[in-house]
């Protein structure tokens, strides 16, 4: 059996680089013989450590690998790995300079289809397409498709078992009957955020019956974390808490997971923790639903003008009122305790 070395970039977002962990997954399974070379930034390795196939070469956008010269230092990096193929997951600048360097090589080279157009259509005003496309994860595995390793999707959720993090073992006590809830209620764009007057509501009333842990970011973030955890009983803070391994760690363990169309979707899917997700601006048909998720699932009010934005970075164009905004706090909680009794 011939080895088989890919090369993979994919640099950011956060849930962009989360998304391809299931489908290396699948490919190497379904190629014992192959190995990855996955270069993104180092913050992201966790989401890659449990697979032996893949080795994590980091890059540092800001510092060594900064600008063309930075660029042609992780070539050369990059370059001492034995590569028979290069999978460009972004299709960035800073990608496609790497691979004109590689271009000097014999190594094959594929990237991805964006489906710009097709998005752009999803998007406009005027005689919207309001069809679903290909998910994120179809447009990767067809990369590796391109440069000859076939690849089936199976989009199905799979329960990861993973050690709970022992800052949270007192929230596990085997005599405690309440269920355990994820919450990642920040994005990094603000018009993807449910308001956060309503997401206090929604914790104000699981946390009467669920234990709450709330996932997120920065400093920011982190203070209003910090406040619900001190407000209300049965809500504990992980922002600042653990490291990214361990909150996989915690997510791995808990019921569910409230999140947004964020990367707190996407951490869950990797370990295979159902979601109960909250949209605005964006829609699911943009193929950005977490692997193994369920449309019915997503929590959306349903007008003409959405979606107006792929990646939440546009307003909602939707009468001045953001679509975000007409979803209540009892449909969520609704949502939540329907899920967690009837499956």
């Amino acid at each position: 059996m011939n080895k088989r070395s890919i090369l993979v970039f994919r640099f950011s977002a956060m849930g962009d680089v989360a998304m391809i962990s299931p489908v290396i997954e699948q490919l190497c399974e379904q190629h014992p013989q192959v190995s990855i070379i996955l270069v993104s930034r180092p913050f992201f390795k966790p989401f890659f450590d449990t697979n032996p196939q893949i080795r994590f070469h980091p890059i540092y956008p800001k510092e060594q690998h900064r600008g063309l010269r930075g660029l042609y230092r992780l070539f050369k990096e990059l370059r001492n790995y034995k590569i028979d193929a290069i999978a460009d997951l972004h299709d960035s600048l800073r990608s496609r300079i790497l691979s004109t360097f590689f271009r000097l090589t014999t190594i094959p080279i594929k990237r991805i289809d964006k489906g710009r157009a097709e998005k752009r259509a999803l998007t406009r005003i005027q005689n919207k397409h309001l069809i679903p496309l290909k998910s994120t994860f179809e447009r990767y595995a067809e990369v590796f498709q391109s440069l000859g390793f076939s690849i089936r999707l199976t989009n199905k959720l799979v329960k990861k078992t993973r050690p709970l993090p022992a800052a949270f073992l007192r929230q596990f006590n085997s005599s405690s009957a309440l269920r355990r809830i994820g919450i990642a209620p920040f994005a990094q764009h603000r018009y993807k955020v449910y308001p956060l007057d309503k997401m206090e509501e929604v914790i104000a009333v699981l946390s009467r019956n669920h234990e709450l842990f709330i996932f997120g970011g920065g400093e920011t973030e982190q203070e209003m974390a910090t406040k619900w955890e001190k407000k209300y009983a049965h809500v504990t803070n992980v922002i600042g808490v653990v490291d990214l391994t361990h909150e996989l760690d915690l997510i791995a363990n808990l019921d569910l997971m409230l999140s947004m169309d964020s990367s707190g979707m996407h951490m869950a899917s990797l370990v295979g923790t159902r979601v109960i997700s909250v949209w605005g601006p964006t829609h699911p048909y943009a193929g950005f639903l977490g692997f193994g998720q369920k449309e019915d699932d997503c929590l959306q009010f349903h007008h003409p003008a959405r979606p107006s934005s792929i990646y939440g970075n546009k307003p909602c164009l939707c009468d001045g009122i953001p679509c975000i905004e007409r979803i209540s706090p009892e449909q969520i909680v609704t949502k939540i305790e329907k899920t967690l009794s009837y499956g």
